[in-house]
């Protein structure tokens, strides 16, 4: 089973041993009984995701339309602490209710659009973790690892729109013993992607990745971030294959946010990151660009308007890539964009979110545009409607229409469909403790 393979990797067995060697050497080792022990298998807390969606997508470039009816289902139960040990083990399944007129990346079915949820059954997260040190915590083995709220993963994050989320078998620590500060750094050996252990081209990553991030928040409604992401893919190159060495890359940035009150019940939002990209380890030297994004907005009570200005810059051989991302939350929901064209891409957009009778609303508009040549790509609506109550329960309605200009023709030169409509809808209910 590859998940044994991974978790017995010489990098595992390196990440368990530094945390005991730690644990031991920073404390008197306390006396435990047996009943700690049972206390802490019996103490835990259990966890449970369910999730159905309908989706169907219609896709200029197919015959047909698709229509999935999926279900993911998560269970999993994180212990209690024993000499300051945990852990945590989650299990995954994803199914198809039903037929399966769409194509899912393994089955083949190719006249269809693409719904990228394979069925599978997996080990979604399996962690050991130790918080022996004051405000730090360490983690060895399948695990998820963000470090902004969710969906906003742009570089590192689960994909969680997807039924089958990324998860990494990494070790990772996280660090908040200076004022207001957050220190993480993860090595990555192995990225377990939405696509499945069954898909030739596009399945799991093996990695020599190194993340680092700091976060100060001891400023008044304003937040700074830098980060360093050094991901180096181990695939060997291969023709069609999806992120192999050759697309290993660097990337350095910096990002300033906040919400500041200038009134009662009034707030402006604004938001400036930048960062540059280039090779790392066997990456091509050509694998250089840079990133932008400026964001300017308010809210009054449960209203809200901004605008953003997006840059992934391309020079025509190559376009900034976010290759952990969770790719589905920009660029628009169509996922159009979801890997980076040779020719960059400029993305404007507006969004107006409401709640209203405890609904939560959002409309947003995109201009889309190319970097390099500057000529369009076309533009997006998307719409979104979700209602949680009990607190556990989710049911929503979400929509996207993608409509290509004439200009984006230019998208051979990309390798793409830019020039090809394509309009998607689910609808979903989610239950989770």
């Amino acid at each position: 089973m590859k998940l044994l393979k991974n978790l017995y990797s010489y990098s595992f067995i390196q990440a368990l041993m530094f945390i005991v060697a730690t644990a031991s050497f920073i404390s008197p080792t306390p006396v435990y009984g047996e009943d700690s022990l049972w206390q802490a298998l019996i103490g835990g807390k259990p966890t449970l995701y369910l999730r159905y969606r309908f989706e169907h997508v219609d896709d200029e470039t197919k015959n047909k339309d698709a229509n999935a009816n999926t279900l993911r289902t998560a269970l999993g139960y994180r212990t209690g602490l024993f000499y300051d040990f945990g852990a945590y083990l989650e299990l995954e399944d994803v199914r198809h209710l039903g037929g399966d007129d769409f194509l899912d990346g393994v089955n083949g079915k190719t006249q269809f659009p693409a719904v990228i949820d394979p069925e599978d059954t997996e080990i979604n997260q399996a962690y050991l973790s130790y918080q022996g040190l004051d405000k730090t915590v360490f983690r060895a083995g399948r695990q998820i690892i963000t470090y902004r709220k969710a969906p906003l993963h742009r570089f590192i994050g689960t994909v969680l729109w997807r039924q089958n989320w990324q998860t990494f078998d990494a070790f990772s620590v996280a660090n908040q013993s200076l004022p207001e500060t957050t220190l993480s750094y993860a090595f990555i050996w192995n990225s377990n992607r939405i696509f499945g252990e069954d898909n030739p081209l596009r399945g799991d990553i093996e990695m020599n990745t190194h993340l680092f991030n700091a976060q100060y928040r001891g400023l008044a409604n304003t937040k700074l971030e830098a980060y360093g992401y050094l991901i180096g893919n181990q695939n060997e190159d291969k023709p069609g294959v999806d992120f192999d060495e050759l697309d290993s890359t660097k990337t350095f940035g910096a990002r300033i946010y906040g919400t500041p009150s200038v009134m009662e019940d009034v707030r402006v939002l604004y938001q400036a990151e930048y960062a540059n990209q280039s090779d790392f380890a066997d990456g091509l030297e050509t694998n250089d660009a840079d990133y932008l994004h400026l964001q300017l907005g308010g809210s009054y009570k449960m209203l809200t308007a901004k605008v953003d200005y997006e840059r992934l810059s391309g020079d025509g051989t190559y376009g900034f890539q976010t290759q952990l991302a969770t790719g589905h939350a920009f660029q628009g929901w169509a996922d159009k964009f979801v890997k980076t064209p040779r020719d960059g891409i400029r993305d404007l957009y507006f969004t107006v979110s409401a709640t209203v009778f405890g609904a939560k609303l959002m409309a947003v508009y995109h201009e889309f545009w190319s970097d390099h040549l500057d000529y369009d790509y076309g533009s997006e609506i998307d719409l979104l409607a979700t209602y949680t109550f009990r607190k556990h329960y989710t049911v929503g309605l979400k929509y996207a229409d993608y409509m290509a200009d004439n200009n984006a023709q230019n998208t051979l030169r990309n390798g793409g469909s830019l020039d090809k409509d394509i309009s998607k809808f689910w609808a979903f209910v989610q239950l989770q403790f």
